[in-house]
């Protein structure tokens, strides 16, 4: 009777779904391609975002191929570019995203892969909403929250010391962004920067973070997120997780 009841007991747990599939809320794919500045991020970010998928009930699809954009990306809640820009797709695989977004898909793009040549993908560059124009040496520096209400600041102090690349963009295509994030430049050296080269001041508006619709969709972006303690940092973490969070529900923002 015992090995009977065992029996049964097997088959009903493998007839059901795992406890962590009936939790899981949506799913996000992730692209994180090495490249010359960026991989020694990539084992710490995979383990810290694999604990947060675990901690807030997602699935999360890591991938260094880009064959992954050749599949159903309609799976995915949300499609994260982490360090990696739009521009390592192939012709075809960019109109695969596009229809994704136009299908109502959502992104979220980290650090590096705000970064595309100019002219390389201009459906990507405004996807983004900024195009990147140089960046000073990593400094330390003051992040101020510019929107309270967005959960990507939930987790961080309203003047947030922070070291990192604050790049410089412009906004060739005049996309509205929502700036959630910005950096005081009085608290760093605009202007720091290597030589031969010369990086300019964008005053008091100069957002590091923001969210915008495109498309059908919604999309974050963060420009912070350059070296490898970032992505064991909790503010730094609770900053994305924000981002993600809001890219693929819609749901955190105070209206």
């Amino acid at each position: 009777m015992r090995a009977i009841g065992w029996l049964a007991g097997v088959v009903i747990a493998t007839a059901l779904p795992s406890v962590a599939e009936a939790q899981s809320q949506y799913k996000l794919l992730v692209l994180s391609i090495p490249n010359k500045y960026h991989y020694e991020y990539i084992p710490v970010a995979r383990d810290s975002l694999e604990r947060l998928a675990k901690l807030h009930a997602f699935d999360m699809v890591w991938t260094n191929k880009i064959d992954a954009f050749d599949g159903d990306l309609s799976q995915y809640a949300a499609v994260m570019f982490l360090n990696t820009p739009g521009e390592e797709l192939t012709p075809a695989q960019r109109t695969k995203f596009e229809a994704y977004m136009r299908a109502g898909g959502n992104a979220v793009v980290v650090h590096r892969a705000a970064i595309t040549p100019p002219g390389n993908w201009n459906w990507y560059e405004k996807l983004v909403g900024r195009s990147f124009v140089i960046h000073p040496m990593l400094q330390t520096g003051v992040v101020t929250v510019a929107d309270a209400s967005f959960p990507a600041t939930f987790g961080v102090p309203e003047r947030w010391i922070w070291s990192d690349e604050f790049y410089v963009t412009k906004n060739p295509y005049n996309v509205r962004i929502n700036p959630v994030l910005n950096v005081d430049e009085t608290s760093y050296d605009p202007r720091k920067i290597w030589p031969g080269q010369v990086s300019e001041p964008m005053g008091k508006d100069h957002p590091v973070a923001w969210w915008h619709p495109y498309e059908k969709g919604r999309v974050f972006v963060t420009l912070l997120g350059h070296n490898v303690e970032m992505y064991r940092d909790s503010q730094y973490l609770s900053h994305l997780m924000g981002g993600i969070y809001w890219a693929a529900t819609g749901r955190g923002r105070k209206q």
